[in-house]
């Protein structure tokens, strides 16, 4: 099953970072978080992604040009001018096929959707964000999805809550301290979804905001159903969501590092 990750937005929470790179290339542990993403998809063996590129598309480009050659020992022999040759003693890459597709800049995420429609090979296929990271077993994902039989399958999660919250007694008195707990409830989007090719019908061109009318009416049609994630979820929205997620992979405490 084909992966789709879209990386083309501008990254507009996360100035400091994005004016200079596209947010899915924001590095966490000296990689970007776009390849810790594809990591955790890898792991369930799932190698095969096609990528929605559009703001400054052409370092996504770059690093997957350069990708092989970063991960591999290389000798380079320049002795003969016309017959120089490369020789590849040693290569860590993973076993990835990628396709980069250009789907605009400012197309929104059911428009990118659309454009790969071309490069869809399989009845179903996976999408997430290029911008978040968790521990979801993505193979449970799949027998999930093909289990029930609808168009889309959501992994709903519970964020943290933004704040600590106590519990007091009537007299004043803490009862019980909760730092950042479960946020209301309430069960939000988390990405990773699996979809099978009909989603193709609900998206009518660029403008489409996939998590609007494609969702919404998926919803309407009994076709769009929840798979819970309870685990780590964590999108990298701001800075500080980024500081964190460095702070979790430095200390080896990343939960969403489940491959060897």
């Amino acid at each position: 099953m084909q992966v789709v990750i879209l990386a083309g937005g501008f990254g507009t929470r996360i100035t400091e970072e994005s004016h200079f790179r596209p947010k899915p290339m924001i590095e966490i542990g000296d990689m970007p978080i776009l390849w810790h993403i594809m990591k955790i998809y890898s792991h369930y063996g799932f190698n095969e992604f096609i990528i929605c590129i559009g703001y400054k598309g052409h370092m996504i480009k770059d690093f997957f040009c350069d990708y092989f050659l970063h991960t591999s020992d290389i000798t380079f022999d320049f002795r003969s001018p016309v017959n120089s040759e490369m020789t590849v003693h040693n290569s860590t890459t993973e076993p990835w096929k990628v396709t980069l597709v250009d789907t605009g800049i400012n197309t929104q995420t059911g428009g990118r959707v659309k454009c790969v429609e071309p490069y869809i090979t399989d009845d179903s296929f996976m999408l997430t964000y290029g911008d978040g990271v968790a521990d979801v077993d993505i193979g449970q994902l799949a027998q999930y999805h093909k289990k029930h039989g609808k168009i889309a399958t959501v992994t709903a999660v519970q964020p943290a809550g933004r704040f600590g919250a106590i519990d007091i007694s009537v007299d004043n008195g803490i009862r019980r301290f909760h730092e950042k707990p479960k946020g209301d409830g309430s069960w939000i989007n988390g990405g990773f979804f699996v979809l099978n090719r009909e989603i193709f019908k609900y998206i009518t061109g660029t403008s489409t905001v996939f998590e609007q009318e494609p969702l919404e009416t998926l919803a309407a049609d009994c076709q769009l159903v929840a798979y819970k994630h309870e685990g780590f979820w964590q999108p990298m929205d701001i800075m500080k969501d980024k500081l964190y997620l460095e702070t979790l992979w430095d200390t080896k405490k990343a939960p969403w590092r489940i491959w060897n």
